[in-house]
């Protein structure tokens, strides 16, 4: 699956959650974004100027955190939403051969269908 249909799928989920997704301009040292709460309300928030991959890699890894067992997700995302709920349980950094990487921020990448992250 693109990286870009898997964004809006995952834009969608977090919409039916109710999960306010923006994208702003963030320092560097903040990394590409995360999962907050702002007035009682969860949020996303993502470095605008983050690859799509970048930006699936953080939304997904935010909308790990949250309950998905009533939202439809395509198996695909469903599996790198599940992997980001376990990896953040077990300190997990990315399964051999999984197509993902590290990034200087230690989040991990995920690559293009058909390839594998460097």
């Amino acid at each position: 699956m693109k990286p870009q249909v898997m964004l809006e799928e995952l834009e969608k989920a977090a919409g039916q959650l109710s999960v306010k997704v923006s994208y702003e301009s963030l320092a560097a040292t903040v990394g590409h974004g995360g999962l907050c709460r702002v007035k009682e309300q969860y949020r996303v928030i993502i470095d605008k100027r983050a690859s799509v991959q970048e930006r699936v890699t953080t939304l997904a890894h935010a909308l790990a955190q949250l309950d998905l067992s009533e939202i439809f997700l395509s198996p695909e995302v469903r599996s790198l939403v599940d992997y980001y709920g376990r990896s953040r349980t077990t300190g997990e950094s990315g399964p051999a051969g999984s197509g993902e990487r590290s990034d200087a921020n230690s989040q991990p990448v995920v690559a293009p269908a058909g390839q594998r992250a460097l």
